[in-house]
């Protein structure tokens, strides 16, 4: 079991309740998996405690948005794989757009691809994602026993 912190930050006048999650406080040391082929120095995922963090997927079709978020997806459930983990252990992902116009097309091929319930998410303008890549999808999931 994990330790919980709560406490609140202030941000601009309002008081924000936080809780996080340390999985690490009684687990051991962190398990890092190696990305290969990457355009950076990172871990393609790294399990600590409870929970196993996934870098940023992006998609290597991109014949189309939709095939290039097909491809993301399926990067991301390659990598969950290597963990024993798949999409239905993400409790949160992190998407990156960088045209927000393409929201609607996400949203028909991520209800389709991940499973209900949903896991939480943030959806993100950017100006730009390496290897000209127009989504990245990034995930956290949790290690059920």
């Amino acid at each position: 079991m994990g330790c919980m912190h709560t406490g609140t930050v202030v941000r601009g006048g309002f008081a924000i309740a936080v809780a996080f999650a340390f999985a690490a406080c009684s687990a051991p040391r962190s398990r890092h998996l190696a990305a290969t082929g990457a355009l950076g120095p990172y871990s393609a995922a790294v399990l600590s405690g409870e929970l196993c963090f996934v870098s940023g997927k992006i998609g290597t079709k991109r014949d189309d948005f939709a095939s290039e978020v097909e491809s993301a997806v399926d990067a991301l459930e390659s990598e969950l794989a290597r963990a024993q983990l798949s999409l239905a252990d993400v409790v949160l992902v992190n998407v990156y757009l960088t045209d927000m116009s393409l929201y609607a097309e996400l949203n028909t091929i991520y209800a389709r691809r991940f499973p209900d319930p949903y896991p939480a998410r943030a959806c993100v303008a950017v100006s730009a994602l390496p290897g000209g890549a127009r989504v990245e999808l990034q995930a956290i999931a949790r290690v059920t026993d």
